[in-house]
């Protein structure tokens, strides 16, 4: 049936295109392309939040997480993907009062220590989101090969193009008004397919036990995917574009806690998948792939909705992306030179992107240390509205959260490269150590350089902020 599900899966792009071109700016001002400035309710920033978070991974991670670790590891795998919404909604609103013309983490960075540090930012951002976007669309290309005979390159290059057409052409008002659509979307199928695919299982056998580790190897794991995920996800420059796309401080608010919540919920149904899967003996595959599992052989009625909800999982969670990386690259003003650079950056960005994700490579390890650098500054960088830090403070923080990563793995092993390859997570498993040393560590050093420098107004921030 390859005609039939290309034909579906190429109608539901053109959908998302129709939607995302329909609602395109209607003019050539920089700014409204890439913050929608001061126009969205609750409800649309709260959807676009679940559908913009959501990508393929959470057909792979949560019910992985679900089948070997436990409902522990998992509920500290869904919190950690909601905690930077909820961040950002307690903590958007002083940023709007001291930044309100803002666009962009670069920008915050800057207006708090300068240009340096809005470069070093800008470049962790940039790099997070481009392991995003190869993942989503390897994660597409995959699930395309297990589910269908369609080539997974012509689905990657699908999804790739459509986004680019109405992202490039609409900016951020084209990607929310296809989030909206996107997460009504992806929840009725997830409710769909999951009731399906647990409607397969098998009869659970009398031994059947709740997947479970020591609840301190839980607690672990749980704690290291809060911090992990969370730290991550405050660089996702999407996320921060929403800030100032909000209507109001209460919109803001209310759509970071609704957004959140429906992530969370959405993660534990999805997870609770994968426990299921675990439960009731069947064999999960190799590498492991619980939901998948659930899937082999199933009859082309319930292979293509699924295959439906991986589209629409990639296509939002790709838009937004692309939409958070042009607005990193705009420059200041509204000058119609720096709206086309933004796009075309955009564009040759994807280019490499689009050409690692037809490789086929597991980026999981990459994504790890991609997490890893950004827990390693994101204190320094959120404690820009503190008048007392300064830009030696920020930096000697970063660098500080560095030295925390490689530390626990020196100390533990007893040599330099040790802890450096530890801070690598060799064989893509994620440890709690690295991350608690970056965090605890870039926090120390920020508070300590802060203090011993004096009180410091930020540059470019209101002292009534």
């Amino acid at each position: 049936m390859p005609y039939l599900t290309s034909a579906v899966l190429g109608a539901a792009l053109c959908c998302f295109a129709f939607l995302g071109l329909r609602a395109r700016f209607g003019g050539s001002s920089l700014d409204d392309y890439v913050t929608a400035r001061n126009s969205q309710a609750a409800s649309t920033l709260g959807l676009s939040f679940l559908a913009s978070g959501m990508g393929a991974w959470i057909l792979f991670a949560p019910p992985e997480i679900g089948a070997f670790v436990g409902p522990v590891a998992l509920l500290g795998y869904a919190l950690g993907s909601a905690l930077p919404f909820i961040v950002l909604g307690l903590y958007g609103p002083k940023i709007r009062r001291a930044l309100p013309e803002g666009r962009s983490i670069a920008e915050f960075a800057e207006a708090c220590y300068g240009p340096g540090v809005r470069r070093f930012v800008a470049l962790v951002s940039v790099a997070y989101m481009g392991c995003f976007l190869a993942a989503e669309l390897t994660a597409i290309g995959a699930i395309t090969a297990l589910l269908s005979d369609v080539s997974p390159a012509l689905v990657i290059i699908g999804v790739a193009l459509t986004t680019l057409v109405y992202t490039v052409m609409g900016g951020l008002r084209a990607s929310l008004a296809t989030d909206r659509w996107q997460a009504w979307l992806l929840l009725g199928l997830l409710l769909v397919v999951a009731s399906v695919t647990l409607w397969r299982l098998p009869t659970m056998p009398n031994t059947a036990v709740l997947p479970s580790l020591p609840l301190s190897s839980s607690l672990s794991v749980a704690l290291t995917l809060v911090i992990a995920v969370t730290a991550a996800n405050l660089f996702h420059q999407g996320y921060w574009q929403r800030v100032w796309a909000a209507k109001d401080n209460e919109s803001l608010g209310r759509g970071a806690w609704l957004g959140g919540g429906m992530t969370v919920l959405v993660i534990m149904v999805i997870g609770g998948v994968g426990m299921m899967a675990a439960m009731s003996g069947i064999s999960l595959g190799e590498p492991p792939m619980p939901f998948f599992a659930l899937l082999s052989d199933a009859p082309v009625w319930i292979t293509l909705p699924s295959l439906v909800l991986a589209v629409t999982l990639v296509t939002s969670s790709v838009d937004t992306l692309q939409n958070g990386i042009a607005s990193l690259w705009a420059g200041r003003g509204d000058h119609p030179r720096a709206l086309n650079t933004a796009r075309w950056i955009t564009v040759a960005l994807m280019i490499p992107v689009i050409v690692i994700a037809l490789q086929g490579l597991s980026v999981l390890r990459l994504f790890l240390i991609a997490d890893l650098l950004c827990a390693a500054i994101v204190v320094p960088v959120l404690l820009g509205l503190w008048q007392r830090m300064t830009p030696i403070a920020a930096i000697g923080g970063g660098l500080g959260g560095l030295c925390g990563a490689v530390l626990p793995g020196w100390v533990s092993q007893g040599s330099l490269s040790a802890g450096i390859m530890a801070a690598t997570f060799p064989g893509s498993v994620p440890t709690l150590g690295p991350f608690v040393g970056a965090l605890l560590l870039s926090t120390a050093v920020s508070l300590v350089l802060a203090f011993t420098a004096g009180r410091r107004l930020p540059k470019n921030i209101a002292p009534n902020s």
